[in-house]
């Protein structure tokens, strides 16, 4: 026996030279040849590894960050500071939830891939017809398919009756594709050219059709997708890369900070506990413990933001790589167009018409030249035509009146002509007498119709087979001698134009003619053309433009033909004026890796593409350092949905196994909400750059007052334990302060309303750092303007305000700690802008700054002024005077002014470097 290989040899060879590659007949395999082929193969199934839930769940662990988080937490419970030991480790638990929930997407789409394979099928084995489980079939098994039939395997045909099947979910191709028997020679053609081939997955539309198995499991189309699905692994986000390279600095630099501070303690001689102390709080006070959560709030407020742009975000990174995206790689069918067949032109009697609306809603006009018409009141030809279409026809128009839309039950290019004849007025019903179903080798449909007078034979189908039934022509209402050169000079106009073109012919027969036969259709009547394509969304149009201005490049990859992509392309202005030339798969096939990666950046469309296409297309884009979106809706988009930094699924028209691949889904399969996404996650990503510029500046103000407390205490006695001093904050209000400044300063900035003109500004380079050189001055004025307010204050108290009083180290740290916290809400009310002022925007344009910054400051006097009453003391305070809150706002308030001035020279020295440019 042949080995079977995934390869498309199949489809070349005649059926007979198959039967015997594969040691077979038309009768099938006998029961004991099929259990050795079993054996040998293996059952007719997809097997996936997958990783345990406890794999999953320690794997969460694995961040540095995390890592210093546990050992913080383990340190402050060993040292009895429960509350802080508990509040880490609240944090680290969170954040290893979140991403064990995010982590099984892999798994679930593998599964539901596996559930595509059909359960049962029917065979022939040992002679007679038999129902077996599918996982049972080997190749060489001869398979039976009826209309609404799975297909079980890839079977290659060898008896069709007016067979079609619906690929869709494979190949992509929006309408059912026809099947016969006859072999192709031409190599490297993508699945929706096989027409001699049934693939595994795909189901039968229409007729019926036997074919011997060639590809079971792992050797089918589908099994090709799923090693696909294997290779493709998860890339990282571009923030998740960004926070994994800044989580490293901030390691480090806390690691060397705190060692630095213990050998300094040790050097001037304080004792061992003390310096230790000194250290982990120094520590606690660098670590930004409430970061991680905020980081994944944002995400989940730009997601819940997004949902009601209808875009569903499965991963919450998603949500801010969008932002950073520079190609979208897109599906023509459904999400650049309607995914339904509409007549735009109508050819008769010599004239054209257009024809307005779109989609199966029968609301349009028929226009000429400039001018609408109404149908009824032109000549006879244009009603007849649109009568053979709708009567010629076994589709229907229903109304969903639950989704408020129009519907089509049948083949989608029936629908449209339905359609067409409605929006004239037509729905007259005529008993149906006969029909000759449509066939590929006469490429053409007749209906046999009761009549008034008489009864009426309506055909349609190719224009040129048409033509060749038909003795004249309807014109004016008259029959004219037949103009077959200006018809089909007509037809071929129309399909440059990428639409699908019948031609529509009538005859009258008597009234007793009750059946119908191909010997009846002679002496025709023409009657028209009628050309329909799969519209552009009008929305998608100005999507594509928003796109351009947003330096985001449109890449359309379709099942579709060549000469169709390159229309709808030139529609919606994908591409340059002139569309760069089609790529189809069976050149994709030819070209290498290497081959497509010189050329990836100057195309634009690409027809005719296979599962692999899409993916190897993905891979050589990333590979020129694109961020790369990527939409799917099919089984055949799973690996390229997985493999790319942003995979989003079709959530009306998708498959499971696309859903479960994607990191987004839409929820209208419309390519304008990608759009309204891409915006929603540069505002995400906005937001986060202002919670980390607010964040960190504080925890380093923190670290500056322990460290500087060390480095002080041999010359200023205030700071030395030795000589009754101490640090100017205790660990226990430091971490208070990191707590209720993640959760009532930083969360509110995450509500910033949109800046303007995010669409109209390139993609930030996905490999710019956060920590870059104005993120470090800006850190650097914050943290030594908050570590001097600290350290003022607890001069000021010490030697003037509180001297003498028996609860002055108390009161000194109690200024400490509340002048860093009102430091912390000056800060804030700059830091709704990184670049302006905030004397440009309302103070009341995000109300959760004011509540933020009103809660923070109730909670402070709580926890000074309430512990002499309730009897407990957990944040060491001690109440303050009247002039301790005068001096504290007066050395807060300068943080304001001064990032405020830093913005200004900012701006200045922007504006000067462009002019000097």
């Amino acid at each position: 026996m042949s080995t079977l290989q995934k390869d498309k040899s199949w489809y070349q060879q005649p059926v007979e030279q198959v039967f015997d590659a594969l040691e077979s007949s038309s009768v099938g395999l006998t029961s004991s040849e099929s259990k050795a082929r079993l054996e040998r193969y293996g059952y007719n199934e997809l097997k996936f590894k997958k990783r345990g839930p406890l794999i999953r769940f320690m794997m969460q662990f694995h961040s540095a960050l995390i890592y210093v988080l546990l050992v913080a937490g383990i340190v402050t419970a060993f040292l009895d500071m429960w509350l802080d030991a508990a509040v880490i480790l609240a944090v680290v638990l969170a954040n290893t939830i979140i991403g064990f929930i995010q982590e099984g997407k892999a798994e679930a789409s593998a599964e539901a891939l596996e559930k595509l394979m059909t359960p049962e099928c029917t065979v022939r084995r040992d002679g007679e017809q038999r129902v077996i489980p599918a996982r049972e079939l080997v190749p060489g098994d001869m398979v039976l398919l009826d209309e609404g039939n799975k297909v079980p395997a890839d079977l290659r045909l060898f008896y069709t009756k007016n067979m079609s099947a619906d690929e869709a979910a494979l190949t992509g191709e929006s309408v059912p594709v026809r099947k016969n028997i006859e072999l192709i020679s031409e190599p490297d053609l993508p699945p929706a050219d096989q027409y001699c081939m049934a693939f595994s997955g795909t189901f039968i539309t229409s007729g019926s059709g036997k074919g011997v198995v060639v590809g079971t499991g792992e050797h089918t189309e589908i099994g090709r997708i799923a090693e696909l699905l294997k290779e493709a692994r998860e890339t990282t986000t571009p923030l998740m890369r960004k926070m994994a390279d800044f989580t490293r600095l901030l390691v480090i630099a806390i690691l060397a900070i705190a060692a630095l501070n213990f050998i300094l303690a040790i050097v001037f001689g304080f004792p061992f506990v003390y310096s230790f102390l000194a250290s982990v709080s120094l520590a606690v006070a660098a670590i930004p413990e409430g970061l991680p959560a905020i980081l994944t709030i944002t995400l989940a407020f730009g997601a819940m933001t997004m949902a009601r742009r209808n875009a569903l975000i499965k991963r919450l990174p998603a949500a801010e790589t969008l932002g950073v995206t520079t190609v979208i790689c897109t599906d023509k069918t459904g999400t650049l167009t309607k995914n339904q067949m509409t007549v735009a032109k109508i050819y008769c009697g010599g004239k054209q018409y257009e024809v307005s609306g779109v989609g199966y809603d029968p609301k349009g006009r028929f226009i000429i030249g400039d001018i609408s018409i109404t149908p009824k009141q032109e000549s006879e030809e244009l009603i007849a035509t649109l009568r053979a279409g709708y009567l010629c026809n076994n589709a229907t128009l229903v109304e969903d009146k639950e989704e408020g839309r129009y519907k089509i039950v049948g083949d989608p290019t029936e629908g449209a002509l339905v359609v067409s004849a409605r929006k004239a007025g037509i729905s007259d019903a005529r008993t149906k007498l006969d029909e000759i179903p449509f066939s590929s080798e006469q490429q053409y449909m007749a209906t046999l119709h009761e009549g008034t007078d008489g009864n009426v034979i309506y055909v349609k189908g190719s224009p040129e087979r048409v033509l060749e039934l038909c003795r004249i022509q309807l014109v004016n209402g008259s029959g004219v001698p037949l103009r077959n050169e200006e018809i089909l000079a007509k037809a071929g106009e129309m399909a440059g134009e990428a639409l699908r073109v019948l031609g529509m012919a009538y005859k009258f027969v008597p009234k007793d003619k009750k059946t119908l036969d191909s010997d009846d259709l002679n002496g025709l009547t023409f009657l028209g053309l009628q050309g329909m394509i799969d519209p552009p969304r009008e929305e998608a149009m100005a999507a594509v433009q928003k796109c351009k201005r947003a330096g985001i490049r449109v890449v359309m990859i379709t099942g579709d033909h060549a000469r169709t992509a390159k229309a709808i392309a030139q529609q919606l202005g994908i591409g340059a004026a002139e569309p760069d030339r089609v790529v189809t798969g069976e050149e994709l096939s030819r070209m290498s890796d290497d081959g497509l990666y010189e050329v990836v950046d100057t195309i634009s469309v690409y027809a005719r593409a296979a599962p692999e296409h899409k993916f190897r297309i993905t891979k050589q884009l990333q590979r020129r350092g694109h961020i790369t979106a990527v939409t799917g809706d099919g089984v055949n988009d799973a690996p390229a949905l997985k493999a790319a930094d942003i995979g989003i699924a079709m959530g009306i028209t998708g498959t499971e196994v696309s859903k479960e691949a994607a990191d987004i889904i839409l929820t209208d399969d419309n390519f304008a909400s990608i759009v309204a996404a891409v915006e929603e996650g540069r505002h995400v990503f906005e937001n986060i750059k202002k919670v980390i510029l607010y964040t960190l500046p504080t925890n380093g103000g923190q670290t500056l007052l322990i460290l500087g407390a060390i480095v002080m205490a041999p010359f200023i006695l205030l700071f030395n334990p030795q000589h009754d001093g101490g640090l100017p904050i205790a660990p226990v209000q430091i971490l208070w302060i990191n707590l209720l400044d993640a959760v009532a300063l930083a969360l509110p900035l995450i509500r910033e309303p949109k800046e303007t003109g995010l669409l109209d500004r390139p993609p930030r380079n996905p490999h710019e750092r956060i920590t870059d050189s104005p993120f470090f001055k800006k850190v650097g004025i914050v943290s030594l303007v908050m570590a001097l307010a600290g350290f003022s204050m607890y001069y000021l108290t010490t030697i003037i305000i509180c001297a003498g009083d028996p609860e002055v180290l108390a009161k000194a740290q109690t200024t400490a700690f509340t002048t860093v916290m009102l430091v912390h809400i000056c800060y804030l009310f700059t830091a709704r802008s990184i670049t302006e002022s905030a004397f440009t925007f309302s103070p009341f344009s995000n109300k959760w700054v004011l509540i933020g910054a009103a809660l923070t400051l109730g909670l402070q006097f709580t926890i000074i002024y309430a512990p002499p009453f309730i009897g407990i003391n957990p944040f060491r305070t001690a109440p303050l005077p009247a002039e301790c809150w005068i001096a504290m706002i007066l050395v807060s308030l300068p943080i304001f002014f001064i990032i405020e001035f830093e913005k200004f020279l900012t701006k200045r020295s922007v504006r000067k470097q462009k002019e000097n440019v």
